[in-house]
């Protein structure tokens, strides 16, 4: 195994095929970003190209998340993506911060040696398109589109409920997918908000935050039937009424995650307000 590098914004083109191989859904829009927020570490072969990638992204001075460790085919099972998930590792450690990630079947017994325990399940669902009209809120609550100007609002609302301190993310995403960008206001305060993001295959609906499962089931029915599908939603499987829907709507999901921590995260590990990730790759 070579030196590991850097892996830096500007090499976001030249990285992204790692992503197109293992058929993951990000597009060079979120490489770029991923990039640009966080730490990227990799392992370039003899023509130049990159061959591995893994990433740490700071959510916050106490809590970054590990992911995109990817490894072209010729090179797996060698080792190489142990050797750059234990780079990121001490990377966060060396911060101090708490490491979290959301591990695969496959990927979660490698993580558990190294210390990262179980918070809990979140299901994978795939949705071609939304049928029929946006559920209603609860009575009480409105839900409008989102604007700019309510960044700051929706980033104090969201961090005492995620535990994560993502304004550059919540910014960032805010911009990608304007159909799929809706607040939830109670009384002229927020009261939940979702925001989602164009792929390269389909468009990711998350995160979704919400005060209960109503007000949230109400906004992703809302980003579904604006924005143009299908869909990618990650959903802890605690939330069975917004899984309800999914599988009414003809939803499928193919596979879960395990969300993990290394360490003690206060409120990562509630997902009492969480009813969609970002994606494994943002937290």
């Amino acid at each position: 195994m070579g030196p590991i590098d850097r892996i830096e914004a500007a090499h976001a083109e030249e990285v992204w095929p790692l992503s197109i191989e293992a058929g993951w859904n990000q597009n060079v829009a979120d490489w770029r970003f991923m990039l640009g927020a966080g730490r990227g570490f990799g392992l370039r072969g003899a023509d130049g190209k990159w061959q591995a990638s893994s990433l740490v992204l700071p959510l916050g001075d106490r809590l970054a998340w590990i992911s995109m460790v990817l490894v072209t085919k010729a090179l797996r099972r060698g080792g190489v993506g142990t050797s750059l998930l234990k780079r990121c590792i001490e990377d966060v450690r060396a911060t101090g911060a708490v490491a979290g990630l959301d591990a695969t079947e496959q990927g979660r017994p490698i993580y558990l040696p190294l210390g990262f325990q179980d918070l809990y399940e979140i299901a994978r669902w795939h949705l071609d398109e939304a049928k029929g009209a946006a559920i209603a809120p609860p009575a009480g609550v409105m839900i409008r589109p989102f604007v700019a100007s309510d960044l700051p609002k929706i980033t104090a609302y969201d961090k005492p409920r995620t535990g994560m301190d993502r304004p550059a993310l919540l910014m960032h995403l805010s911009a990608r997918l304007p159909a799929a960008a809706w607040v939830a206001e109670a009384s002229g305060k927020i009261a939940g908000y979702v925001l989602g993001r164009e792929g390269r295959g389909a468009s990711s609906i998350g995160p979704v935050v919400a005060d209960n499962e109503e007000i949230a089931l109400a906004l992703i029915s809302k980003a579904t039937t604006q924005a143009a599908g299908p869909f990618i939603i990650d959903v802890p499987k605690a939330h069975r009424k917004v899984t309800a829907w999914l599988e009414g709507q003809g939803a499928v999901s193919p596979r879960g995650y395990m969300r993990m921590t290394r360490g003690t995260a206060p409120v990562v590990d509630d997902p009492s307000h969480v009813f969609a990730l970002a994606g494994p790759e943002l937290g």
